[in-house]
């Protein structure tokens, strides 16, 4: 997720994307062993808790990947079912910066023989 500055950002604002990240890391790509926020697929989540609305900004490790079309709708449905108070979540999958490994937690890296 960007490194950007939340401060500006009300508290339900940021309990409601702290909550959208929990969610996320209950998604795994289907095709390595590891949720989708760990792996570094999620490059930003932008929450409205007045308007139920979540945006996400997430790429794929390749855009030859084999769920492009349907991965991202799995990921809206994911967010709308475990966080309260969301109605509506949008993802907009992205290419720029395009992902790598170096977008791994360590604990991702470790698992998957890595390090």
């Amino acid at each position: 997720m960007s490194e950007t500055d939340n401060s500006y950002k009300s508290l339900p604002q940021r309990i409601m994307e702290e909550q959208v990240v929990a969610a996320l890391r209950t998604v795994y790509d289907p095709e390595l062993p590891v949720n989708i926020y760990d792996l570094g697929l999620i490059y930003d989540v932008q929450a409205d808790p007045d308007a139920g609305r979540v945006d996400i900004k997430m790429t794929l490790t390749t855009p030859g990947c084999p769920v492009a079309q349907t991965f991202p709708c799995a990921v809206e449905q994911a967010v709308v079912k475990e966080v309260e108070g969301v109605e509506c979540a949008s993802v907009e999958v992205v290419w720029d910066p395009p992902w790598d490994k170096s977008r791994m937690t360590d604990a991702v890296r470790l698992q998957l023989g890595l390090m």
